[in-house]
């Protein structure tokens, strides 16, 4: 009676790739269990500082008839402990919930019954068991608005008259446009650029300005850089990988469009944190003065939208989209910036907004090249110089309304 024998053997490409791997996961191992017995040991230094630091941001504050509330965020290296509360210089009964003590990166709301005066200034000081002093400063005193469904639907009306109204305004320049000769649409191309220079330097000032005001642990101006730049090379990954789809003009014009669209929708959408954040600090006057300068510096907008488009034929359905993609984000930010406003937030959507526009005014001056190469056409004539000078000066006219 035969015996079979089965050998289970391992070619060596296995046992390389096997090694390969631990070699791989190896030094991954390592580091990981050195900053756990870090975490868990310390350093071995157990000097202490001399002066406990310290940081406490204030994300919100809400004025009601029952006093002032105040949503805080501990931003500091280690937990803090908020020991008295004083109002106007007199100390001040508090709750603070969940705890007094609060972790890093922990939020806590603090409850302060003080009757506060209409129209008056306040200042509040949260003094925590180390002696550190946060103050919070009321310029005028006024009731903060409570959300509510009429007021959401009137933020709404404001975003669509600023945002979604105007933009279809300018859409409605189409068949002026298509009108125009090859060197006629290379100067409203060229001037859809001097639009979008003006915006992307627009949106990262306000970026800018959002992460200044952001909790510094969250580093809200590398948001805004981090924020562009990403954005920037998704769209141009996105433009790599459709490029043999787009080799049409129609194809390559309509994708252009909506990509225009969606970059200046995020630009309006910081328009409409602005106006939101007006009206939610009492500032009405100013709020509708921002809907006006706002309604007329966006017409131009839908003008640049749909310059790419008309080498086409897009239908109705086309300029609803792109009049609901360029105004839209509008509405959120009347909603965000008057009712739940996040400064970190905004300076993050900024920073997309603004490398989206970039790569906008990348996009159209390689079509402008490409277009002058065919038709032999100078790239930088006097025409199309004349258009970016007289996109950035129309921006800036509309800003100053503003």
């Amino acid at each position: 009676m035969s015996q079979v024998q089965i050998n289970h053997s391992t070619s060596p490409s296995q046992v390389k790739k096997g090694n390969l791997l631990v070699w791989g996961v190896l030094p991954v191992l390592l580091l990981i269990a050195i900053i756990a017995a870090i975490m868990l040991f310390g350093t071995g230094i157990n000097e202490e500082a001399p002066v406990p630091i310290e940081s406490m941001d204030v994300e919100k504050m809400v004025l009601t008839d029952e006093g002032v509330t105040l949503k805080v965020l501990n931003s500091g290296p280690e937990a803090l402990t908020i020991a008295q509360v004083m109002v106007d210089d007199a100390y001040w009964n508090f709750n603070i919930d969940p705890a007094a003590e609060i972790p890093r990166m922990g939020r806590a709301v603090i409850t302060i019954p003080y009757p506060w005066v209409e129209g008056d200034a306040h200042e509040i000081r949260m003094i925590s068991a180390n002696s550190t002093i946060f103050d919070q400063g009321i310029d005028i005193a006024f009731k903060t608005p409570e959300m509510s469904g009429e007021r959401i639907w009137k933020y709404a009306l404001i975003g669509l008259y600023v945002g979604v109204i105007p933009v279809a305004l300018g859409l409605l320049w189409f068949p002026f446009m298509r009108r125009f000769t090859a060197r006629g649409m290379h100067a409203v191309l060229a001037f859809t650029a001097g639009l979008l220079i003006f915006l992307v330097i627009d949106t990262f000032e306000e970026g800018m300005e959002f992460a200044a005001a952001a909790p510094s642990v969250f580093q809200g101006t590398g948001l805004v850089w981090f924020g562009a730049l990403l954005s920037f090379l998704f769209l141009m990954a996105l433009d790599q990988s459709n490029r043999s789809r787009l080799q049409d003009q129609v194809l390559e014009g309509k994708s252009l469009a909506y990509k225009l669209a969606a970059g200046i929708g995020l630009h309006n959408f910081g328009e409409g944190l602005a106006i939101g954040t007006a009206f939610a600090v009492g500032e009405v006057a100013l709020g509708t003065f921002l809907i006006i300068g706002f309604t007329l510096h966006n017409m131009t907008e839908g003008i640049g939208i749909a310059a790419p488009l008309t080498k086409g034929k897009p239908s109705w359905r086309t300029f609803a989209w792109l009049a609901l993609i360029g105004g839209g984000p509008a509405i959120l930010g009347v909603w965000s910036g008057g009712l739940i406003i996040d400064k970190t937030l905004a300076a993050l959507f900024f920073g997309i907004g603004a490398g989206a526009i970039a790569q906008v005014i990348y996009v159209i001056a390689r079509m402008i090249i490409k277009e002058s190469a065919k038709q032999s056409y100078p790239l930088v004539s006097w025409r199309n110089f004349a258009s970016v000078v007289l996109g950035i000066s129309v921006m800036y006219a509309t800003a100053l309304l503003v």
